[in-house]
């Protein structure tokens, strides 16, 4: 994969450091030469996306009025719309865009 392609370009005493949350792009695991890890003293770092503390953290912010929410575009969808949710994500997958899938039939709200 070119995940273990770039970790393999570590130099001796070098670092990878992996993060993420849901796994390797195409699904498959990562496998490293143990060896070579242990010749060249590399060491191996992961983190799952973020700290524990940082959803507590955002939600302070959120509480004490700080966290500026306003670039944020949501549109929610009920799960009978759910085709017309997934179209309206692929054409607005931008980094303030956010499509919401509600549990219970919903009017699309912008």
């Amino acid at each position: 994969s070119a995940v273990r392609v770039a970790a393999m370009t570590v130099r001796e005493y070098g670092r990878i450091v992996l993060m993420g949350g849901v796994g390797m792009p195409d699904g498959a695991a990562l496998t490293l030469p143990y060896r070579w890890i242990m010749r060249n003293s590399v060491t191996v770092r992961g983190q799952w996306m973020y700290p524990r503390t940082a959803n507590t953290g955002l939600i302070r912010l959120l509480a004490a009025g700080t966290l500026d929410l306003g670039p944020e575009r949501v549109r929610s969808f009920g799960l009978d719309a759910v085709n017309d949710a997934v179209a309206y994500a692929a054409a607005h997958s931008g980094p303030f865009d956010r499509t919401v899938l509600l549990p219970r039939a919903a009017t699309a709200s912008a």
